[in-house]
């Protein structure tokens, strides 16, 4: 009879499942592609805190929105394949302003304002 080797297991499962959670300051990048620290896998999954965002294989994806300090949010927008896509927004404060700047990508390059 073969005994169950439950934590054997459970290791074995986390090593193929895809990585959820964490934070931004958890990854690293290496030629362009991002990593957990220590890891030597691309990283998929999502980061949260003034950061929030997806990465598929090492690159970011989807929506992405970041946030100064104080809560207000800094940028937002789009990533296809690591690179910008559709319109984003960024937006710059001081003490007596707040100036957005709005642009359109395509593959990474801006295409209109």
């Amino acid at each position: 009879m073969t005994k169950f080797n439950f934590p054997f297991l459970l290791i074995l499962l986390s090593l193929s499942l895809p990585s959820v959670g964490g934070t931004i300051g958890d990854l690293v990048k290496r030629e362009g592609i991002y990593y957990k620290k220590f890891g030597d896998v691309s990283f998929t999954g999502k980061v949260e805190g003034l950061v929030q965002g997806s990465f598929k294989d090492g690159l970011t994806e989807g929506l992405w929105v970041e946030y100064y300090d104080n809560g207000q949010v800094w940028f937002k927008g789009k990533y296809k394949d690591g690179k910008r896509e559709d319109p984003s927004l960024s937006y710059y404060h001081d003490v007596s302003a707040q100036l957005e700047q709005t642009g359109t990508f395509r593959n990474g390059e801006k295409v209109s304002d």
